[in-house]
């Protein structure tokens, strides 16, 4: 696995719109107050032309969001890329990008979540190349930064951080933003849980994963190289991380099953799902057991309800690394291995 130079105090930090750019005055001001918390964490900042556009969910034309994002890719003078938004239609850019080209320049991080799975997933299967599925970079724009976002900062800088399970997380609200500075809206207790109750879960291996909607649309295409990836780390064992964004329980059933029938949980260690947003939970078949009735003849471990994906907090999780999991008494870390 190949882990790009760490980041230090000094480098630039850029940011590009993959799939959706920043609309509406209020972003607007979030993302500028980003760039000035990121200034005084001591890093400088540079942006693509697309971060600020956007029409009909996306920033700009396929061709271009690709052209943006190699072009930052291999700017020599960028550390790190962050990407400004998720959104619906990343993977209609992924034609444009030249993979093996990538392969010719020096790696650098890239982070997001949600729809930018369809990058972070291909630079770790593809690339062999280590990421950051966490935070995009509008969530550092609030007031004062939640420690989830200076963690994937320590990461990138080299840090093997054992990061606890949270004390509280977010309501869903998708009713518009008011305050450009708000911060997380910590509410609901945070309660790590153990597929079938068991006292104490602990696994280890190479991580792959992100938001399940997006992995799914990528089984079977030609950018599927999870086989390849899983056999060349065999010997670390896998760790999948997951987390449902919009589902139904017979969809992500059904899915589950396309993944085991392709090889994806061959020599997995453990499953760590995050919090789900949104289930739609047919025919009276609930989430948990709906991974129940599938992970029943497996005999594999599975933590749910975890910090990670779309209910804020979350854990930035190294794609690509090897992870350290425990869960035990509704409470659980996380830590990172640059192995």
């Amino acid at each position: 696995m190949k882990y790009p130079d760490w980041l230090k105090k000094g480098d630039i930090i850029g940011c590009t719109a993959p799939s959706d750019g920043v609309k509406k005055v209020v972003n607007f001001q979030r993302l500028d107050n980003a760039i000035l918390n990121l200034n005084k964490l001591g890093f400088e900042y540079k942006e693509t032309e697309n971060v600020r556009t956007s029409e009909k969910g996306r920033s700009s034309s396929k061709e271009e969001r690709a052209k943006q994002f190699i072009s930052m890719w291999k700017d020599e003078s960028v550390s790190s890329i962050i990407s400004v938004e998720g959104g619906d239609f990343l993977s209609e850019i992924l034609d444009y990008i030249d993979f093996n080209e990538l392969k010719t320049v020096s790696p650098k991080w890239f982070q997001g979540y949600s729809d930018n799975t369809a990058l972070t997933f291909l630079i770790t299967t593809l690339l062999d190349t280590a990421c950051i599925y966490g935070s995009n970079i509008k969530d550092y724009g609030m007031r004062n930064l939640h420690q989830s976002l200076t963690n994937s900062l320590e990461i990138m800088s080299g840090k093997e951080l054992m990061q606890k399970s949270f004390e509280k997380c977010e309501i869903i609200d998708w009713s518009d933003r008011i305050d450009p500075y708000e911060e997380y809206h910590l509410v609901n207790d945070v309660e790590w849980k153990n597929l079938n109750n068991e006292a104490n879960i602990s696994f280890s291996g190479r991580s792959i994963g992100g938001c399940f909607d997006v992995i799914v649309e990528l089984i079977g295409t030609k950018y599927d190289k999870v086989k390849e990836y899983i056999q060349k780390y065999k010997n670390d064992g896998i760790v999948w991380f997951l987390e449902v964004f919009e589902m139904s329980t017979p969809r992500i059933y059904n899915h589950l099953i396309q993944m085991k029938d392709c090889g994806y949980f061959e020599n997995c260690k453990g499953v760590i799902f995050g919090r789900p947003c949104m289930v739609k939970e047919e025919y009276g078949i609930s989430y948990v057991e709906t991974l129940k009735t599938f992970f029943d003849e497996m005999d594999i471990p599975v933590i749910y309800d975890a910090d990670i994906g779309h209910v804020s907090p979350q854990i930035p999780i190294l794609s690509g690394g090897i992870l350290e999991v425990n869960s035990s008494n509704g409470k659980g870390y996380i830590k990172n291995i640059f192995g």
